[in-house]
């Protein structure tokens, strides 16, 4: 009899741990199947977000690509602007040489490479302009007014070139006064060759030169945040002597 009994109560237990258990499976697997819900849904998520990026991206090589091909054109045009100026400086020279090295004929020779000149820089790269048109006109009125040999002219004229031409390579910090806002305002300017300037006020403005659409050029202030701080990291690199490396700059050749 109590054996009978021992046997009816464990068959009695196995049953209820199975039906406990069952209960305990099934929400083992809800919990799961809501968890990897979850985690594909993430991963749809994080999917969308790469996809948004990778257009993003492609659409900025693309800007990038576009603009790299302006700055190529005008680094082709300033070239260009300089091997007119020396090749008209090259002929000044032989026609001066046709004319036997004779003073009197040599004189208007050398006027009119330095009115060439002239106009080349006040027209162009906005660099001290200023300084740079005195210096030929300090020449000119010295020539005109016979207080100097024209060979000796000749010999200033190319050195004034050579001038010209070092600008064209050369980078770094300089300080002129602009026209900002409709007023003369002493800046710090970064210089880039002969294709960018960039601009700093004691106030701390930041800004560019760029060529208005008549051809002239003007200098403007930046608002963007992220072009002032690419502007202050131009200026503090080329201040620690930093000339080379890879710079994102504002694009004065944007539209």
């Amino acid at each position: 009899m109590g054996i009978r009994l021992s046997k009816q109560i464990m068959a009695l237990s196995g049953s209820l741990l199975l039906v406990v258990a069952l209960p305990v499976a099934a929400n083992s697997i809800e919990n799961l199947a809501k968890s990897l819900a979850k985690i594909r849904g993430e991963v749809e998520t994080l999917q969308s977000q790469l996809d948004i990026e990778k257009e993003k991206h492609s659409s900025k090589m693309a800007a990038l690509n576009s603009q790299l091909a302006d700055l190529s054109v005008e680094e082709r045009r300033q070239k260009l602007s300089i091997e007119k100026l020396q090749h008209s400086i090259e002929k000044s020279s032989v026609t001066a040489k046709q004319a036997e090295q004779s003073g009197e004929h040599l004189k208007p020779v050398l006027l009119k490479a330095l009115a060439e000149y002239k106009q080349h820089i006040q027209s162009g790269f906005p660099f001290k302009v200023d300084d740079r048109v005195k210096a030929i006109s300090d020449l000119q009125n010295n020539l005109m007014h016979q207080q100097i040999d024209p060979s000796k002219a000749t010999n200033q004229t190319w050195s004034l070139i050579e001038d010209e031409i070092r600008l064209s390579k050369e980078n770094g910090i300089y300080q002129q006064t602009i026209p900002l806002n409709g007023e003369k305002v002493l800046a710090d300017i970064a210089k880039l060759g002969t294709v960018f300037m960039f601009f700093q006020t004691k106030d701390n403005q930041g800004g560019m030169a760029r060529k208005s659409a008549d051809g002239s050029w003007i200098f403007e202030t930046v608002s963007d945040s992220t072009d002032r701080e690419r502007i202050r990291t131009l200026f503090d690199s080329l201040k620690k002597q930093i000339r080379q490396g890879y710079f994102e700059l504002p694009n004065p050749l944007r539209k």
